[in-house]
């Protein structure tokens, strides 16, 4: 059963990739990926792994629901800008496929963390490859040549989301930088219903919980305005050690205008 958290989220999603493209392709995908037992299995036992054994924040449903919502919305803001994706500007496919393959990308990227922590990202991507395998031959069953494409982007978003590893896709910088923007606090909250005794690694969790909003909108200067507002100058640490080493290893960090503050204080601007 889903929680409200994630019907809510399938909802505002489902309505953000039919407002930017329409009732195509993607918005077939989108419903596949939130209609996919397997994957829904997957993403619940992922948060088990990680909230539970290992003490991280929320890498399930919702998590990964926000980030192909984030993606989304940078993918649109680009779009608006006048800038191309990868596949149209290598002419190797349209902006219809390069979102495909984001929202595939967004929705499997922690599927690895069922295994653990350590290179769960390369867990990931053996445990979507099925996956989107299956995905799109339902998409492009006569198209051999699109669902390489896609599910070569696809792969490569999954593998390069932790920053660890270089990628060279506008896609995939923005599946790193859609992941880094997901620290409101709600993603700590259970973590840190959680704890018993101080661990660590723990900074994480008090900086994320003290994040209250990240707002994604259009820039002044550039495509993309990303907003984070916190309670406590904790959730600096989360923005500084987190979101802007991601923004930093990104294809899409020449599109990104990023601002930190706390409520009530002057904005401070990064990028």
């Amino acid at each position: 059963m889903k929680s409200p958290k994630e019907l809510a989220m399938d909802k505002k999603l489902l309505a953000t990739v039919e407002e930017l493209i329409g009732k195509g392709i993607p918005l077939k995908a989108t419903q596949i990926l939130l209609e996919d037992d397997e994957i829904h299995a997957m993403q619940e036992y992922a948060n088990t792994v990680s909230i539970k054994r290992l003490g991280y924040n929320d890498h399930g449903p919702v998590h990964m629901r926000t980030v192909a919502l984030n993606a989304t919305i940078m993918m649109g803001l680009l779009k608006q800008a006048g800038i191309r994706t990868s596949l149209e500007a290598e002419e190797a496919g349209t902006f219809e496929e390069s979102l495909v393959a984001v929202l595939l990308a967004s929705f499997l990227h922690d599927l690895g963390m069922t295994i653990g922590r350590q290179d769960h990202e390369l867990h990931s991507c053996y445990l979507a490859y099925p996956i989107i395998d299956r995905i799109l031959q339902v998409l492009y069953p006569q198209d051999i040549q699109k669902r390489v494409v896609t599910r070569s982007l696809a792969i490569e978003g999954i593998v390069g989301h932790m920053a660890g590893r270089k990628i060279h896709s506008l896609e995939a910088g923005i599946i790193l930088i859609a992941d880094g923007c997901d620290m409101e606090k709600g993603r700590a909250r259970i973590p840190m219903a959680l704890a018993h005794e101080p661990r660590v690694g723990d900074i994480h969790k008090y900086s994320a919980n003290s994040i209250e909003t990240v707002k994604l909108t259009a820039g002044t200067e550039k495509p993309i305005r990303i907003d984070v507002t916190m309670s406590a100058e904790v959730g600096f640490f989360q923005v500084e050690e987190v979101l802007l080493g991601k923004i930093a290893s990104s294809t899409a960090k020449g599109f990104v205008e990023l601002y930190a503050s706390v409520v009530g204080g002057e904005p401070k601007r990064y990028l």
